[in-house]
């Protein structure tokens, strides 16, 4: 549906409103058309035949007209609301349903010019409207409720008075055009200068970091010029128009101030006939003609110049739903290509790809690589300029609508938080889950001390999340994804508020749950996680596992050791450190001594599983596993006067490390996969030693005094 289909139709839904409408404008116009013919009846059968309380009575019935005016303007005001207010909402929800379905959103900033649409424009349409209904209404029903009433109390001055409003309404009309120009350049002005500051407060940190604060005032002062430019254009065009209309008003008044005396000395008009046409011109014509033009030229022009840039932002191109149904939830990408422009550098090329239902897919690159972009491929919200993603076999765009957001789900890094219940968010995509199902959901993710903090499912959430944190909104809404039909999930950096501990249960149900899961990394320890790991790097991209990654992608290494080492002379406290379990025999290794240790592993010895923990400064600590005496542990629970337990098994366990800083605080630590009993030999691949030994070992550094040694 067009805008301006949905502008009508929105008003005809109204007719109700609209009936009552008339009705009062009726009312309102019984002064308009009375008022000369009663001062005519009090002169003339009252005052000039020495009567003056005929004279008072007629008055008084003017009197009477004018309160029912008022009346009826009053019932005006009040239904107005009933009118306006839906047609509002009805614009609302197509300006945001275009601004959702933009296939060039402003990316990584607001979408001020959208803002703009929608404090602007649309409460333009909304004012323009009502006041069409209230002042060009009762403007119509007041010139010509007068022009009848002058037709019948002084029939001989209709035409000198007609001529030049009917010239001034001609002229009126001969500026519209150019008024409307000039109306459309003052709204697109508006925008621009909302799209410039929106961008500029939005990067203001990185402005002044670059000291780029000249340049970013000079944008906001051309953007301003320009729209005080175009308001002065508008400004004076609206003066000419106001010559023009003060003229036809003023021109008919004062042709029947010189007309009347000759047609009374003639006899063709009595002195009450003549006082009631200058009652009907000065005090409802002119006002009324005046109040017309000013509206049909400033609120008329207004609202079709914001219904047309509505109209090109919002309405939406027909697209065809999807008739195919997909055969499973397997995912294929096959020679994705996609740029933000027809000439733009494509973010994401001939990209080849295939997931299988229960597959665990982690995604790294640096910031603004195109990871969000792959995101809204995969789901089908962005169409790939060349290359295919299928769902089940099928084209994603090709699956129907309905059925699509029943199998698969975005959860971006902003959680969409509702204000209502608990279980309004939590079930939102499952409307027939029981609270069984849905406090399971919210468990399942690491949300049920959320929930009983709150109160259950029936605490109440406020506006805008009020009462609850960014992450607290995150574990909503990865509970409100658990819980639904979903089986192909994509997490947009959906842990990023979360702390680690949290982010890894988080990733670990939705891994456990079944299905495909696409996990954008905010922290690389996602990858640790994954079955495989997908490296984003413009025009190069890499596909394997963590330890295949480590190996062969130099940009893999690059961001693992950026991230676990930012410092270059090795990481500062707190910095992480790459486990990997070995495969030596147990009881042939030692353990860290006390005070010297870095969290390592996560798992017993000999199962090959690739571990992210975090160093403990100034001790050890067992993480992510068990401790030596099978106690669970949480990252970074620290074991007091103790070394790192290495794996989460008892010390002499000999699980193999992995780390990708030569140093911690001064002391050595060993690098790589030591042999069985031996501690010595270091490596800095990472790779297996399930079938072979240590490859590219050194010798620990005599230079150290004391050594972290693990066998």
């Amino acid at each position: 549906m067009s805008l301006r289909r949905l502008y009508w139709s929105a008003l005809a839904g109204q007719w109700r409103g609209g009936a009552v409408l008339l009705v009062c404008s009726l009312l309102e116009g019984v002064p308009a058309f009375f008022s000369g013919r009663l001062v005519e009846l009090s002169v003339d059968r009252g005052f000039a035949v020495g009567n003056p309380t005929a004279g008072l009575g007629w008055l008084a019935l003017f009197g009477l007209a004018a309160t029912l005016g008022a009346f009826g303007s009053r019932m005006v005001w009040h239904q107005l609301g009933k009118v306006v207010e839906p047609l509002r909402d009805s614009l609302v929800t197509a300006v945001v349903r275009g601004v959702l379905h933009d296939e060039s959103p402003p990316r990584n900033q607001p979408d001020s010019s959208g803002v703009a649409r929608i404090t602007q424009h649309v409460e333009v349409v909304r004012d323009a409207t009502a006041g069409l209904l209230v002042q060009a209404r009762g403007m119509l029903v007041t010139t010509a409720s007068a022009l009848a009433g002058l037709v019948t109390v002084a029939g001989a001055l209709v035409v000198p008075v007609a001529v030049p409003v009917v010239g001034a309404l001609i002229a009126f009309v001969c500026l519209l055009p150019s008024l409307a120009r000039r109306q459309r350049a003052l709204a697109l002005a508006d925008e621009h200068t909302a799209a410039t500051a929106g961008a500029s407060l939005a990067g203001m940190r990185d402005i002044v970091a670059c000291g780029a604060e000249p340049i970013a005032a000079l944008a906001m002062y051309d953007a301003v010029d320009a729209q005080a430019a175009a308001a002065i254009r508008v400004a004076r065009s609206s003066a000419l128009r106001s010559l023009v209309i003060s003229l036809g008003g003023f021109v008919p008044l004062l042709l029947a101030l010189a007309l009347a005396p000759g047609l009374v000395a003639r006899g063709e008009l009595t002195a009450g006939a003549a006082l009631g046409a200058l009652v009907y011109l000065a005090t409802t014509m002119q006002p009324a003609l005046r109040g017309l033009a000013a509206t049909a030229g400033t609120v008329v022009l207004r609202l079709l110049v914001a219904l047309r840039r509505l109209a090109e932002t919002a309405e939406l191109p027909v697209v065809a739903d999807g008739t195919e149904t997909p055969r499973g939830t397997d995912v294929d990408v096959r020679g994705l290509t996609f740029g933000w422009g027809a000439t733009a550098e494509p973010v994401v090329r001939g990209l080849d790809l295939g997931l299988r239902s229960g597959e665990h897919l982690a995604v790294v690159g640096p910031s603004g690589i195109g990871k969000s972009t792959l995101a809204g491929l995969l789901t089908g919200m962005l169409t790939p300029q060349e290359g295919r993603v299928l769902l089940g076999g099928v084209p994603v765009r090709d699956v129907p609508v309905v059925l699509r957001h029943q199998l698969v789900a975005l959860i971006p890094q902003e959680a969409y938080v509702f204000a209502g219940t608990v279980r309004d968010n939590v079930g939102l995509f499952a409307p027939s889950a029981s609270d069984e199902a849905l406090s399971a959901a919210a468990e399942a993710v690491g949300a049920g001390a959320l929930l009983r903090r709150l109160g259950g499912l029936d605490a109440e959430i406020g506006h805008g999340g009020e009462g609850i944190s960014a992450g607290e909104g995150q574990l909503l809404a990865l509970a409100r994804v658990y819980a639904s039909s979903a089986e192909f999930v994509i997490l947009d950096e959906a842990t990023s508020h979360l702390d680690p501990v949290s982010e890894a249960r988080a990733e670990r149900a939705f891994a456990a749950r079944g299905g495909v899961l696409v996990v954008i990394a905010h922290r690389l320890s996602s990858a640790l996680r994954a079955d495989r790991v997908l490296v984003m790097d413009g025009r190069e991209t890499a596909l394997g596992s963590h330890a295949d990654l480590l190996a062969r992608s130099a940009r893999y290494a690059e961001l693992m050791q950026a991230w676990t080492a930012p410092g270059a002379g090795g990481p500062a406290p707190g910095a992480v450190h790459i486990t990997g379990a070995g495969s030596q025999p147990a009881g042939t290794g030692g353990s860290l001594p006390a005070g010297s240790g870095g969290a390592v592993g996560g798992a017993p010895s000999g199962d090959g599983t690739t571990h992210f923990v975090k160093r403990l400064a100034g001790g050890g600590g067992a993480v992510d596993g068990t401790s030596s005496d099978d106690d669970p542990t949480h990252l970074g629970k620290p074991l007091a006067g103790r070394g790192a337990v290495v794996g989460g098994a008892p010390a002499g366990n000999g699980a193999a490390t992995t780390s990708l800083s030569p140093s911690v605080d001064g002391e050595s630590a060993s690098v790589g996969e030591a042999p069985a009993g031996d501690g010595s030999a270091a490596t800095t691949g990472g790779s297996d030693s399930r079938d072979s030994g240590a490859t590219g070992s050194t010798p620990r550094s005599p230079s150290v005094s004391r050594a972290a040694r693990v066998s």
